[in-house]
């Protein structure tokens, strides 16, 4: 890089010498092997120095430069010269020059590095002008990027938490073991927006092993929503005092550097704390990984990064920590102007869910209020109106956890969507697959659905459970998954939801309390609304008295109930837009349903799900479903309702492609009547574990291409005339602990591509000899038992991959 050498001649000769010093340096620091450590060391900081030199020479006409000190450095710097060159002659094996020369090397490199980086710079702010040019430059380069922070007891130490904190003692032992790990590099610490991670991240900085561990070597930088990498290394040297006014090229120029200083800090372990990482922001985290021993990185987000190994969640406040953050926010002690009774308080903090922000902010905002204000408050939420409405500041703290680019503006809608069932409440994901097929035009299988609710997991809105990993990752089985939500997540959902008037909102999110619809249905004149996603959820005291509305456009109805006995609405004959129906009872005891009859005219439905519902009470007043092309049956009460139909099965679901029967515990011989429709794809029967026999009319559904039987526990034989089922192609048999043998013509099945018979363990005896037939087949999942049965077959069957699943102890599969 060329000197301007313009200015006075101290400046000249200054930038003269350090030239001519630092060609020698580059030429020697390959050359001189005894010496190579320390002079790549020398060669760096001499590189880093270059713009300070530039500096000096450009401004020497107008600074007063030290001159003795600077005189006295030009010196040093022919001395330097001269060393460097001895020091490319003494060969590699004469220590104890090594000994001799080393620390005068050292010395050098102090006396250039305090000239440049303090004497010139105490010098430098006597020119004002200039000196106000940069505060105001670095200012505007700094935007609302914070300084780093190290550990209190130094200079540039992290605060501490200043308010009051509890629940944080065994996340903190949790997550320092995890750190700690000899493994561990990169560590995420993840939660929803005002769960305390900061908090627990700045505790970690106080916490006794982990400061005698990493010694002064804690850094702690606040990342922006649009990280600046330049700016973050320059703090980064500037808290080491290796950069002052050094300006990098680039994004890689600074992370090129960045290395140097992590290896220069010193010798204890390096702790790195990135702090409120945003999404889209992954990258950036994989730019401060080195291979450096002894240096961790710890990276606190809102995102849950499925690309980093090691993730330690952490969870919402317990009840009893609950009340302690509330009570001291709201100051609720004696001599109190006001204290509320115990079992307010405690709605109110059930309402808060454990997130400590919630507390924190509700608490602070009844702080010393009178006890009218506490009324009014408690009035208006259990009469359904949210926290939100009351706070903008708890709102302006979570919005922004669900801010989506706009080519992401799906997963918004889908996050406010889980608003429309209840709280506290499993909500299947197969509900979602069905709901989005059509709202959104995503795929049949569910593929997108289910990568949707990762991505609002991966953003800690939602948590999507898998409840069989053999069933999800193989074949992309969702039935048994499903879907939980924070109940204040699922109040922000609903909240956004709900604005703008009511006839113009996409969706329309209606909860009836003891009986009282919300006061807008019970007006006299008829309302339209335009939403195309409509639910409403009653509870135990509801007597189905049906206000009229017209939703024309709605696409979607929801029904949440807890009654034994309830009407579907009459204004669900006009919804000719209907398309997906999903009906959940909550209650004890499986529900009865009337007005099934309704359904009849509607000409777009294609989608019907009911749970925990009677479904033999649906065939009394049976009508044709003509349009209907998917069924699901979620802990129904099945008996014998598609024997006693008064029309044929048939011709009642004429166009009927997918059935789904699960935890249907009254299912005991199959439907026989469901045989006779043509158009069937998919028949999934799961969890049955009644069912002890299929019959020989099940060869009828040749346009079959998926049959899933699992964990139908009594099922004891499949019938031979599964011969002719030549379209199937998937077969799942897993867990049907009764079956002790596959049908003698399974070969006939030209098209079988996946066979999942994982836990069939009575399942012993060789294969029938047709099966070497399945040249179609490519993958089979079975235990190891199993795996050995196949064994000869894969010599004939070169395509073939036998997967032995791995076992998956949990009860996520039992239902709630």
């Amino acid at each position: 890089m060329p000197l301007d050498y313009a200015g006075a001649a101290l400046g000249a000769a200054f930038g003269e010498g350090f030239a001519d010093f630092r060609v020698v340096v580059k030429y020697v620091v390959d050359r001189a092997r005894l010496f190579k450590p320390i002079l790549k060391r020398l060669e760096s900081t001499l590189d880093r120095l270059v713009p300070t030199v530039i500096e000096i020479g450009r401004l020497s006409e107008q600074l007063t430069l030290p001159e003795v000190e600077t005189r006295s450095l030009i010196e040093h710097m022919k001395k330097g010269e001269n060393l460097v060159r001895k020091c490319s002659k003494i060969p590699w094996w004469n220590y104890l020059f090594k000994v001799y020369y080393s620390p005068k090397l050292k010395e050098l490199e102090d006396e250039i590095v305090r000239f440049c980086q303090v004497d010139l710079q105490v010098h430098n702010t006597r020119n004002g002008l200039r000196t106000l040019e940069t505060v105001i430059s670095i200012s505007k380069r700094m935007g609302s990027f914070r300084v780093v922070e190290t550990p209190t007891g130094s200079s540039h130490g992290v605060a501490g938490p200043q308010d009051l904190i509890v629940g944080l003692d065994m996340p903190i032992k949790e997550l320092k073991t995890l750190l700690l790990k000899k493994e561990v590099q990169l560590l995420l610490l993840t939660a929803p927006g005002g769960c305390g991670k900061t908090t627990l991240a700045k505790m970690l900085c106080q916490d006794e092993e982990i400061k005698g561990t990493f010694k002064e070597n804690i850094l702690f930088v606040t990342v922006s929503k649009t990280p600046n990498v330049k700016l973050i290394v320059q703090n980064l040297f500037n808290y080491k005092s290796l950069w002052l006014g050094f300006q990098f090229q680039s994004d890689e120029d600074a992370i090129d550097n960045l290395p140097q200083l992590l290896n220069n800090i010193g010798p204890d372990p390096i702790l790195l704390i990135l702090d409120d990482v945003w999404l889209g922001s992954e990258s950036l985290l994989e730019k401060f990984k080195f291979d450096i021993p002894d240096y961790k990185i710890l990276v606190t987000s809102r995102t849950a990064f499925p690309r980093f190994e090691f993730t330690y969640h952490l969870k919402p406040l317990n009840d009893g920590d609950a009340m302690t953050l509330f009570r001291h926010s709201a100051s609720l002690k004696e001599g109190s102007s006001y204290i509320p009774p115990e079992e307010d308080i405690k709605k109110i903090v059930r309402g808060c869910a454990g997130f400590p922000l919630v507390l924190k902010v509700i608490g602070g905002s009844l702080c010393r209020q009178k006890a009218e204000v506490w009324h009014s408050r408690l009035m208006n939420w259990s009469d359904g109106q949210f926290f939100f409405n009351s706070d903008t500041v708890l709102l302006d703290q979570l919005q922004n956890s669900i801010e989506f680019p706009d080519d992401k503006v799906i997963f918004k809608n889908c996050f406010m969507d889980l608003g429309s069932f209840p709280e506290d409440q499993r909500i299947p994901a197969a509900a979602f697959i069905d709901m989005w097929a059509e709202l959104y035009e995503l795929d049949e299988d569910g593929i997108q659905a289910i990568a949707n609710l990762q991505e609002l997991t991966n953003r800690n809105l939602a948590s999507l459970v898998m409840s069989r990993k053999d069933a999800s990752e193989v074949n992309n089985y969702y039935n048994e998954d499903f879907v939980t939500q924070h109940d204040i997540l699922r109040e922000l959902a609903m909240y956004q939801g709900s604005q703008g008037l009511r006839e113009q909102r996409q969706r329309l999110i209606i909860n009836i309390s003891k009986n009282n619809p919300p006061k807008w249905w019970t007006e006299q004149k008829q309302q339209l609304f335009n939403a195309r996603l409509l639910s409403i959820s009653t509870d135990e005291f509801f007597l189905s008295n049906w206000c009229n509305i017209q939703a024309p456009k709605v696409e979607v109805l929801v029904l949440n109930f807890q009654t034994q006995n309830y009407a579907l609405p009459e204004f669900t004959e006009k919804m000719d837009e209907l398309k997906v129906l999903i009906i959940n009872s909550y209650g004890f005891f499986h529900s009865e349903i009337s007005n099934f009859q309704l359904l009849g005219s509607l000409p777009n439905l294609k989608r019907i799900r009911l749970e925990k519902v009677s479904i033999s009470s649906l065939y009394k007043t049976y009508v044709p479903l003509k349009t209907v092309k998917k069924i699901s049956l979620f802990m129904c009460n099945i008996g014998k309702a598609f024997e006693n139909c008064t029309i044929q099965v048939s011709d009642a679901l004429p166009n009927l492609t997918e059935i789904n029967i699960d935890y249907c515990n009254d299912l005991e011989e199959f439907p026989i009547g469901l045989c006779d429709i043509a158009p069937l794809k998919k028949f999934n029967i799961t969890n049955c574990h009644k069912l002890f026999a299929l019959p020989e009319e099940i060869g009828k559904l040749v346009n079959l291409e998926v049959l899933r039987l699992r964990s139908c526990t009594d099922l004891s034989e499949l019938p031979d005339s599964i011969r002719s089922l030549h379209k199937l192609s998937i077969l799942d048999i897993s867990d049907c602990l009764s079956i002790m043998k596959l049908p003698k013509h399974i070969g006939e099945m030209c098209n079988l591509k996946e066979l999942n018979m994982k836990g069939c363990l009575r399942l012993r005896t060789q294969f029938p000899e047709s099966i070497m037939d399945l040249e179609q087949l490519k993958l089979v999942v079975c235990d190891e038992e199993r795996a050995k049965l196949w064994d000869p077959i894969k010599e004939i069957l070169s395509n073939l991959e036998v997967l032995v699943a791995e076992k998956d102890i949990n009860l996520n599969w039992l239902p709630k």
